[in-house]
């Protein structure tokens, strides 16, 4: 084999190891996290938490991602008659990526804890910024019916707007994807206060839209 064979098997054999690399890099850091670019439209009736994914389901497949399975970040409290069930547990171990390829968190302990989420990396699922306090309009409230650690409130106060059916009475818990605005938990991202009321007049005039986070839990 002579001095150019040589360096020509090199050099193929080190594009193909690149190549590699990039390949694996990409799958790894493949979008498995974005805020919803909208709501179903009827407040906060979601169609309940099946209805929630599907919706998430829907704007991964629009976006290119719908190879994986999508959960909505929700928890419901009982209060629509059913057992109560924790955000925490629906979303998948981690770790996630938004639509740049950039981490939210490695897994459900960083994503409660001091995780990369911000309004510069809580993109939709078609990796544009959503509208945060200062902008027209504020679109911050993210909803989540769930408390500080990721689990679901007591069925004695409705916190998830009778889980995810009602567009009329009661309340949702929501966080604030920008880290800042107003409530008990002005920074937090998943809990920082309850809404006015689950119709999209009332979500929108606390500051919301009816926009919610999706995880890929595969």
């Amino acid at each position: 084999m002579n001095t150019k064979t040589i360096i020509s098997v090199t050099a193929l054999a080190v594009l193909c190891m690149a190549g590699a690399q990039s390949l694996w890099m990409s799958s790894d850091s493949h979008m498995s996290f974005f805020i919803t670019s909208e709501g179903p439209g009827s407040g906060a009736d979601l169609g309940g938490l099946e209805g929630a994914d599907q919706h998430c389901q829907m704007l991964a497949e629009e976006a290119g991602a719908g190879d994986r399975t999508w959960h909505a970040y929700l928890s419901t409290d009982g209060s629509g008659g059913d057992e109560s069930i924790d955000a925490r547990d629906r979303i998948g171990q981690g770790p996630w990526y938004n639509a740049n390829g950039e981490e939210i968190a490695s897994d459900v302990e960083h994503l409660h804890g001091d995780n990369n989420l911000n309004k510069e990396t809580a993109l939709d699922e078609n990796g544009q910024m959503v509208n945060g306090r200062g902008d027209d309009p504020n679109m911050h409230d993210i909803l989540t019916g769930s408390q500080l650690d990721g689990t679901a409130f007591g069925s004695e106060e409705d916190k998830t707007c009778s889980d995810w059916t009602s567009s009329g009475e009661g309340s949702a818990q929501v966080g604030h994807h920008d880290r800042e605005g107003g409530g008990e938990n002005p920074t937090s991202w998943n809990s920082a206060h309850g809404s006015a009321g689950c119709s999209q007049q009332d979500l929108q005039g606390t500051g919301g839209n009816g926009l919610f986070y999706c995880f890929a839990i595969n």
